[in-house]
């Protein structure tokens, strides 16, 4: 594993947000849900697309806060642009479970 400095984790900016929209992504190559982030004021909504099918559904999603990094390039996924990288890590049999805080936080919040 390579190590990075503190000034190097910096850079990478996560914050907390609230799924406002979701909806099915059938476009997609692997199953997947779109969704619309709230990520509070400075930052404001930003959408992306995630392979979040075994564990969410969209209506399950919508008024979920997430994790997502935010200072990444938009990309094009399909017909869809992707403007957020929302976290998540595998559970036991490889699908993802998505990154939250424990407790409700504004939108916007920065880890720390």
């Amino acid at each position: 594993m390579a190590e990075i400095s503190f000034d190097d984790f910096m850079k990478v900016d996560i914050r907390v947000g609230t799924v406002t929209r979701a909806e099915p992504f059938p476009e997609a190559r692997k199953p997947a849900i779109k969704m619309w982030i709230d990520f509070g004021p400075d930052i404001g909504e930003r959408k992306t697309s995630a392979q979040v099918t075994v564990h969410y559904t969209p209506e399950t999603l919508i008024g979920t806060q997430v994790m997502g990094v935010v200072n990444f390039p938009p990309r094009q996924i399909g017909p869809f642009m992707s403007e957020v990288l929302v976290l998540g890590v595998p559970d036991e049999d490889g699908a993802i479970v998505l990154m939250r805080p424990t407790q409700p936080t504004p939108n916007g919040g920065r880890l720390h």
